[in-house]
C-alpha cells in the first residue's frame, strides 16, 4: 500500500459515496460519479479510473442507465480504508527491497534501517485496516490511536 493521490482521492470519493448512501432520503440509490467529482473537486475521468478498479475488487457495484451510478458493495462499517487504498494502489512498500529480494543492498543484505521501515509499514497497514468508512464519515478516525 502506497499512500498516493490515487489512494487519497479514492478514500475521499468513497467517503462521499458512503455519506450519500447513508442519508435517509437516498433510499439506497446509486450515486453518480459526476456528482462525487463536483463535490470533492476531483476530475471525473480520474474518478472513473479509480472506480473501475474499486468495482473490479468488489468494493463498489455499478448500475447503468438513468439514475445509475455506484453503490457500496458492503456496508460502510465493513469497508476499511485499507480495502480502498489496496484496491487502487500497489501493496505497501516502505523498504526499498523489491520483489523476492531478501535485502535492500546489492549484495542481498538488509540495510541498517530495514526493520524500522518494515515495522512502520505494518503499523500503517494495521491502522488503515482498523478505520472503516463509517468511522471516516463520523469523523471518528481522528480519535483513534495507533497501538504500539
Amino acid at each position: 500500500m502506497r499512500l498516493s493521490t490515487k489512494g487519497r482521492y479514492a478514500v475521499m470519493a468513497m467517503a462521499d459515496l458512503a455519506r450519500r448512501q447513508g442519508e435517509p432520503e437516498s433510499h439506497d440509490r446509486a450515486v453518480a460519479l459526476a456528482d462525487i467529482a463536483a463535490r470533492q473537486q476531483i476530475s471525473l475521468s480520474y474518478l472513473e479510473q479509480l472506480f473501475a478498479r474499486l468495482r473490479r475488487r468488489g468494493i463498489v457495484t455499478s448500475q447503468r442507465g438513468p439514475g445509475g451510478g455506484y453503490l457500496l458493495a458492503k456496508s460502510a462499517q465493513e469497508t476499511t480504508v485499507a480495502d480502498i487504498v489496496l484496491a487502487v494502489d500497489e501493496p505497501l512498500r516502505t523498504t526499498r527491497c523489491v520483489g523476492k529480494v531478501k535485502g535492500c543492498l546489492k549484495n542481498g543484505e538488509r540495510c541498517l534501517t530495514h526493520d524500522l521501515w518494515e515495522e512502520m509499514g505494518q503499523q500503517i497497514q494495521g491502522y488503515l485496516s482498523s478505520v472503516s468508512l463509517a468511522d471516516v464519515i463520523r469523523d471518528r478516525s481522528a480519535s483513534r490511536e495507533v497501538s504500539a
